[in-house]
């Protein structure tokens, strides 16, 4: 090829290169790649996946495979992905978790306050004690929720914030347990069900309040387990009293995807 035609050939190269950039900027396609997600997951039950089944060797933490976390890591490639949350954890135990925050993190997941609240025990009493009985124990939890948890969602959220400030740092909330009036003709009383609900209900707003107040992003699951939870026409999304008991009052593997999963999408991507 001849030094004129090489040239040319030369300018056509990049004449086209040059259109190709610009097709792609007018479709909103040019500079759109990312930084693979460096994403940990932390947390108590709702978030390991109590419920969801496919646990394989995490043992007493219970980290099912169908559990939000994930699927989000499942659905995101190129994610690096510390799955840390464990049944059972209170704050205390997620500040534990949290060495497996570093610097590098880029989204942080975490869902606790309700074992600090008593979740299990107030199930229990409701359950065996009568209509007051569970009443009083729920307030009891309401009590503790709005005057001794904020303290302790502020130090979770901050040692987060701490190892990893650039990380967008996501708190997810719990479901209501019931529809009320609902289906279910034999159980807990309405007025259990309610006074429960009404525990839901107060833990959301405390954690919403922390959640803002540490720059963190709240994650409402309450609209999205609303008829299909316990007692509704489609209560696929929430175990009742079932066994193995560990189960019991926690999202299935629907529950985990629909509830959790796809609100922490919608919310975040």
């Amino acid at each position: 090829m001849s030094v004129p035609a090489r040239i040319k050939a030369l300018s056509f190269t990049r004449l086209g290169a040059a259109l190709g950039v610009a097709v792609l900027a007018s479709l909103g396609l040019a500079g759109t790649a990312q930084a693979a997600t460096n994403y940990v997951a932390l947390g108590d039950s709702y978030s390991s996946g109590v419920g969801a089944g496919s646990y394989g060797n995490s043992g007493d933490c219970m980290r099912s495979a169908n559990s939000y976390p994930q699927l989000w890591a499942n659905a995101h490639a190129g994610t690096t992905f510390k799955f840390v949350a464990c049944s059972g954890a209170r704050t205390g135990d997620v500040l534990n978790q949290i060495a497996n925050v570093t610097s590098s993190a880029t989204l942080v997941t975490v869902s606790v306050g309700g074992n600090d609240a008593g979740f299990a025990d107030v199930m229990t009493t409701c359950t065996t004690g009568s209509d007051q009985t569970c009443v009083n124990r729920v307030n009891t939890a309401k009590t503790y929720v709005n005057n001794t948890l904020p303290g302790l969602l502020n130090n979770v959220y901050a040692k987060i914030k701490a190892k990893a400030p650039s990380a967008k740092l996501v708190v997810l909330g719990y479901p209501r347990f019931y529809t009320v009036p609902g289906s279910c003709s034999v159980g807990l009383s309405d007025t259990k069900r309610s006074a429960i609900n009404s525990g839901s209900d107060a833990l959301a707003s405390v954690l919403s309040a922390r959640a803002s107040a540490n720059g963190a992003k709240f994650v409402d699951v309450r609209s999205a387990f609303t008829g299909h939870n316990i007692c509704s026409s489609a209560d696929d999304y929430l175990h009742s009293l079932t066994w193995p008991i560990v189960n019991s009052y926690h999202p299935t593997a629907a529950g985990q995807r629909g509830g959790y999963y796809n609100p922490l999408v919608s919310a975040i991507g």
